[in-house]
Parts: structure tokens; sequence; C-alpha cells
């Protein structure tokens, strides 16, 4: 009877330490969670930088709430290493419409010699040029004058803050179309793809992402090799295993990015949605032809086209068609 007696409080000394330890394992993470997220907010916070417009596009009546309204973001890569940081020009526009009600994405990927009428500059040019003459701010109200909905936020990264957050997640994994070749924007250097899965750099996924002279299809080929990096990207920084490393990523983002989007926004939208991923991306299309005016290649968008996708973005944005 006494030897049961002893065996039990012993089941009972064990069971105690198991359980401190524990505990005790869960406080040390969740100090090292609420560390990170600290020093993540911080990070990020430092990318912050509002439109000269203000926090309302023109034409919204009332500005958004990002947890409750649809909303749009207009994400801008710049290419400004060969100028130094000066007058660099957009190599990549991707609009996203984000409906959070029904947790639906609808993507669409603008060509950077699409031809468009340039606002204050009153002249027909192509539209990565916007960037040149007025920044982030002409180039929203750009995109806006071509699509007429409203750009609610925008994300702008340059070359360098997007492969350091891509080596920063150990690679993105994509499905590369046929093989090919692309120059390195460090040292001109050839990389060479390979048809099939692979898993790229930093350095890699930039030059995956850019290369348009050897694509059969052009800026439309470009394009849906931008938006699986981005979906890629998507699925591996929301991943469980790089929660610790979200301080990390925000930092580079807050070196080399800016954008008007709150990170308490952010931090809301993505508790109250947590399902909103690359599996719920509708990806759309700008179509057109190909066209030389005065021997410069440009990109000219189909009004039909432009009138349909109009038509869509509106319905996900739950906009009148007025």
């Amino acid at each position: 009877m006494e030897r049961t007696r002893k065996r039990k409080r012993k089941k009972k000394k064990i069971v105690k330490r198991i359980l401190l330890t524990l505990l005790l394992f869960l406080i040390i993470i969740g100090a090292s969670v609420g560390y990170t997220l600290y020093k993540t907010y911080q990070s990020a916070s430092n990318s912050y930088l509002e439109l000269e417009r203000g926090e309302k596009s023109k034409l919204r009546e009332n500005a958004v709430k990002v947890n409750e309204d649809p909303f749009s973001l207009l994400l801008m890569g710049v290419e400004d290493y060969s100028t130094n940081g000066e007058n660099g020009r957009t190599d990549t526009l991707i609009l996203l419409t984000i409906n959070p009600k029904d947790e639906s994405i609808k993507m669409l990927s603008i060509p950077r010699d699409t031809r468009v009428l340039i606002p204050e500059k009153e002249k027909k040019t192509k539209i990565n040029h916007a960037y040149a003459y007025g920044g982030r701010n002409l180039t929203i109200e750009t995109v806006e004058d071509l699509l007429n909905i409203p750009i609610d936020y925008y994300a702008e990264v340059n070359f360098r803050a997007f492969k350091e957050v891509v080596d920063e997640l150990n690679g993105v994994t994509v499905n590369v179309p046929f093989d090919f070749w692309e120059n390195s924007d460090e040292d001109n250097r050839r990389i060479y793809f390979k048809k099939g899965e692979m898993t790229l750099d930093g350095e890699e996924a930039l030059a995956y992402a850019r290369m348009r002279k050897r694509d059969p299809r052009g800026d439309f080929g470009r394009n849906d090799r931008q938006t699986q990096i981005i979906s890629a990207m998507l699925d591996k920084a929301t991943a469980p295993s790089n929660i610790f490393k979200l301080d990390d990523i925000a930092a580079h983002i807050g070196k080399y990015a800016k954008t008007n989007f709150k990170v308490m926004d952010a931090l809301a939208l993505q508790q109250k949605y947590p399902h909103l991923n690359s599996n719920n991306i509708g990806k759309l299309k700008l179509e057109g032809e190909d066209k030389y005016i005065n021997n410069v290649y440009y990109f000219i968008p189909n009004e039909e086209s432009i009138d349909e996708l109009q038509y869509e973005l509106k319905k996900h944005l739950r906009q009148s068609q007025n």
C-alpha cells in the first residue's frame, strides 16, 4: 500500500515537472513571437509613406476600411539601379483588387510598354514613363485614368528589396515553362533556367521575372512569370515556418520599399480573413497589339478589353458602374 502511494506521488512530481517545462517553453516561445511581432511592426512602419492626395482616391466618396470594404492595391517594381536611384521607371505594374468578404483576389499585370495618356503631361507614351515624370503619385493617377477605378493603396519596391526578401525566404519554387537564359542585373552573367520545377534565389527570381526578349509571348509571358513569383512569395511568406523571419523580411521592406498600407490594417485583415492567399487569385489580362510608332515599340491596349476589365474590376470592388 505504502509502495503504491509512493509511486503515485512520484508520478505526480514527474507530471508537474513536465507541465512546468511545457509552460516555460510556451512562455519563451510567446515572448519570442511577441518580440518578433513588435520588431516587425517597427521595421514595417519605416516603409509607410502617405500619398500627396491623402488617404482617399479622387474616385472614392469615402476612404475604405480594409477589413470590411473591397479595396485595390497597386504593386510597383521600380528599376532605378541604372540611374543610381534617380528618375527610375516601373519595370513591373501589378494591380490587385481584394474583396475581404468573399476572400477573393483579382490580379492584373499591366505591360510596361502600354501606350497611355499621362495626366498633367497631356501626352501619350509608355505607362512606365509615368514614374520618371511624377513618381508613385503620377503612376497611380495614370492607372486610375486607364481603368477608371480607384487605387486605394500602393506598394513600391525596388529590385534590391525583392532579391533580399526572396533570399530571406530561402528562395521560391516555380514551374519554369521552357528553357531560357537571362542576364544577371549584378554582373551581366547568364543565368540559365530549365523547364520544370526550380527553386530560385533572389538574383535568379529577379532574372526569371524580368526576362522578355527570349519569351515567344513577349510581355504576356513575362507578366505570367511575374504573377507566378508573387504567388510563390505570398505562400512562402505566410507559411508558419517563416514567422520568426518576419522581422528580417520587414527590415528589408522598411529599407527599400514604400507603401501607404498601415501595418495594423494588414494584421487586422490577416486575422479576420486568414484564408486570403494565392489560391484565391483570379488572373485578368489586358488584350492589345504590338505596334511601332516613330520607331518606338508600344503595346496598344484594346478598347473593348479595357471596357471588360473596368466592368470586372468595378464589380469586384462592388462599385456602381457610373
